[in-house]
């Protein structure tokens, strides 16, 4: 069974990996004294549905060489979608997924990137 589906880069998973990757204060924020963002160190991944945490947690390790800390999952059930056309009332789902959002340990990163 093959575990990892694909990275997720979407902006939201870029925006988190990003802040840990340079957690920086805008002068703004530096001059309201602000607290430094806190680092996640985050990634998230579209997983097989039938993974559980434990399997997700070990190919993530081998295939990119990092360690896991934590692993958090949440399932997307397919939606009913349904509309009005020329043609009448169309009625559909949308797809069904797990993503899993994996957190490493300090000074651990994933450069989805490196290949290209």
């Amino acid at each position: 069974m093959n575990i990892i589906v694909k990275p997720l880069i979407s902006e939201k998973m870029t925006r988190i990996t990003e802040a840990a990757a340079a957690p920086q204060l805008t002068r703004v924020q530096r001059d309201k004294n602000k607290p430094a963002p806190t680092v996640h160190n985050r990634y998230g991944f579209v997983v097989d549905k039938r993974a559980n945490k434990i399997e997700i947690k070990k190919a993530v390790e081998e295939l990119y060489g990092v360690k896991v800390l934590d692993v958090n999952t949440m399932n997307y059930s397919g939606k009913l979608k349904a509309r009005y056309t020329k043609a009448g009332y169309l009625v559909g789902r949308t797809n069904a997924f797990k993503k899993a959002v994996v957190t490493l340990a300090e000074g651990d990163s994933i450069d989805f990137y490196a290949n290209i």
